[in-house]
């Protein structure tokens, strides 16, 4: 994924994450189980963290994880275990997935693309480990419309932010990445929370398939 987690951020971003999953879960958690309805039973998901999508997924899911962050696995395990999805968990970097061309029904990618060093090539990859008719879906903050108030914001704390979050970027224009992928179709619905966070509420969810 292009990330090497910090020693202390990377476990303080992993505790700060399960303190916020059920505030999440009531600001996107219907966005999130329309968009996952219907997922098969076989998911790559990339950057899954502590496992805030897995209350998405069916009982008996089988789940191939690719999180490079160790702090984040512990907890990741354990919802696992818990809600009955079969997890394998790799500890690589999403832009050169160890995972065969043209073998995997469907990638989730959520708050990943505005992390990584070089979106476009972990798009490159999910592209490639799809089959034909594959789809990724992704949630993603981006950037906000130009001249907005928060526009203005999140280029005042673009750097804090980024290192807090160990490069979580507030400013990435996403959907031009995804329009420009190669993907043979996509959807993309834009967004607003309304939370007190407001560099991330300029919000995108939607599907590429290949």
């Amino acid at each position: 994924m292009s990330f090497s987690p910090h020693p202390v951020r990377g476990r303080a971003n992993a505790a700060f994450f399960r303190l916020l999953d059920g505030y999440v879960h009531r600001l996107v958690g219907t966005r999130k189980a329309r968009l996952f309805a219907g997922l098969p039973e076989h998911v790559v998901e990339l950057g899954p963290g502590t496992g805030a999508n897995l209350r998405y997924y069916r009982p008996g899911t089988r789940l191939t994880a690719v999180e490079p962050n160790p702090h984040m696995h512990g907890a990741l395990r354990a919802r696992a275990a818990a809600l009955g999805i079969d997890t394998e968990i790799l500890p690589c970097d999403a832009g050169q997935l160890p995972l065969p061309e043209g073998g995997t029904d469907a990638v989730v990618c959520t708050l990943v693309l505005c992390t990584v060093d070089d979106p476009a090539r972990v798009l490159a990859e999910a592209r490639r480990i799809l089959r034909p008719g594959g789809t990724l879906l992704f949630v993603e903050h981006v950037a906000a419309r130009p001249g907005t108030p928060t526009r203005w914001l999140q280029r005042a704390v673009r750097r804090p932010w980024r290192w807090c979050f160990e490069g979580r970027d507030v400013l990435r224009e996403t959907e031009d990445t995804l329009t420009a992928a190669g993907f043979g179709r996509l959807t993309v619905d834009r967004f607003r929370l309304n939370s007190p966070f407001l560099p991330v509420n300029s919000q995108i969810l939607g599907s590429a398939t290949r």
